[in-house]
């Protein structure tokens, strides 16, 4: 896929995705994407790969477009917006046409399929970091066997050992980066667990996307709030040598700033072609 995928060059800046697979059939909102404009507004760059939901309801190009943000396959477009918020997003179909045909069939299953583990390792940008969530232990330790044979790369594979592909705060977490794996809770970020029920995500786009703005604008639940700083903080950690701990007020600044919420707008601005 990545020789035949329309490849962009984002090397001028140094850059993270943040993502999750999906497949993990939980329905959370839309907390990769979130943290992604957390770590944003924390001063980093994130080049996102993402795709509109298949196996959950809104995936995070759903709800990106629906709150208006033009998707583009142009470099320079893309390197404006990374310039000037920090955040640029690769929606997958303009970067994979390989892939066109295979979509109206992962929509009609509507199940995880193995492209669900494909997405974050095709990201067109080739991003010098990755924060990636994953459905399974399996997966987990397959990425961190690619992933280590990239000698320069800087990464952090996460799956929470009850099934998300993210940090979800509700129980033990297996990480894996370069120097090794380790098995964290949610003390080791600092934060206090919380309920499946806490985290779960819109049913349909408009409820996913409301309660989006909510998290960016700080009007989000505590529960909310600190599952996206956690997975926030998982992301700085790739940059920064730093203990989780430390990373999370990194996150929580740029989020109670309003500069995570500026990096939305001002990405979505940008993405129109406004660029005063």
């Amino acid at each position: 896929l990545l020789d035949l995928c329309l490849r962009v060059d984002l090397s001028d800046f140094e850059t993270i995705d943040v993502c999750g697979t999906g497949g993990d059939g939980k329905d959370t909102f839309n907390i990769s994407t979130l943290a992604a404009f957390v770590v944003a507004g924390a001063g980093y760059k994130v080049a996102k790969h993402g795709n509109y939901g298949v196996s959950s309801s809104c995936g995070s190009s759903n709800v990106m477009e629906y709150l208006g943000y033009a998707f583009t396959n142009e470099e320079d477009k893309l390197k404006r917006q990374l310039d000037a918020s920090g955040f640029c997003m690769m929606h997958a179909p303009l970067f994979h046409p390989a892939m066109k045909n295979v979509a109206p069939i992962r929509r009609e299953l509507g199940v995880k399929t193995f492209f669900n583990m494909l997405g974050p390792l095709v990201n067109p940008s080739f991003p010098q970091n990755q924060m990636v969530g994953v459905y399974s232990l399996e997966v987990a330790r397959l990425y961190n066997y690619l992933f280590q044979q990239e000698t320069s790369a800087r990464f952090s594979i996460i799956h929470s050992l009850d099934g998300y592909d993210e940090v979800s705060l509700t129980g033990k977490v297996k990480s894996y980066r370069p120097g090794g794996e380790k098995l964290l809770e949610p003390a080791d970020w600092g934060l206090q667990p919380v309920r499946p029920e806490e985290i779960s995500g819109g049913k349909i786009v408009q409820e996913a996307a409301a309660l989006f703005l909510s998290v960016l604008k700080n009007e989000g639940t505590p529960a909310q709030t600190r599952v996206v700083l956690a997975n926030a903080a998982a992301a700085i950690q790739v940059f920064e040598k730093k203990p989780l701990t430390v990373c999370v007020e990194k996150a929580r600044k740029s989020l109670l700033s309003g500069k995570a919420y500026a990096a939305l707008k001002k990405a979505i601005e940008l993405s129109k072609g406004n660029y005063k």
